[in-house]
């Protein structure tokens, strides 16, 4: 019975352990995304308001670029709570509509990037996967190295 639920509690922990050491990450020109975007030569945004949101007013005579934003659903409402994640506090700041960031920029970027950008990607993958080996095999016990009692600090 002892080794039944030691072989349980050791399949748990195996399976939480791998399960951590996935990320996920999400770039410009992928559905998901949500951060500045470059209009540039993509046809005419649809905005979710017509002027742009300014939280903080900037010194008299300063000119600054507007900014256009991907924003998940809500923020654009409560931009205040949310302008410092985007660094766009004191910008003018235009929010694109999530269809057609999904349905006009994603393909409008893809196509323009495609070329260049799906073989730096691979390469940065492959890259990742090998520093991700080498730090595997020098790890030490599996008991940690650090400081901490496994809470994080974000």
């Amino acid at each position: 019975m002892k080794r039944i639920l030691i072989a349980a509690a050791l399949f748990t922990a195996t399976s939480a352990a791998l399960a951590a050491d996935v990320g996920v990450s999400i770039s410009v020109g992928q559905p998901g995304f949500y951060g500045q975007i470059d209009i540039g030569d993509v046809p005419r945004p649809q905005l979710l308001y017509a002027q742009p949101m300014v939280i903080e007013r900037v010194p008299y005579g300063a000119v600054r670029e507007p900014l256009y934003l991907h924003v998940p659903p809500g923020q654009a409402k409560k931009w205040r709570q949310y302008c410092g994640r985007y660094d766009a506090c004191g910008r003018p700041v235009y929010f694109v509509q999530d269809s057609w960031y999904n349905n006009v920029y994603v393909p409008h970027y893809r196509e323009r990037h495609q070329d260049r950008g799906d073989r730096r990607d691979d390469r940065r993958d492959d890259r990742r996967d090998d520093r991700r080996d080498d730090r595997d095999d020098h790890r030490g016990n599996g008991h940690g190295n650090g400081h901490g009692n496994g809470k994080g600090r974000d």
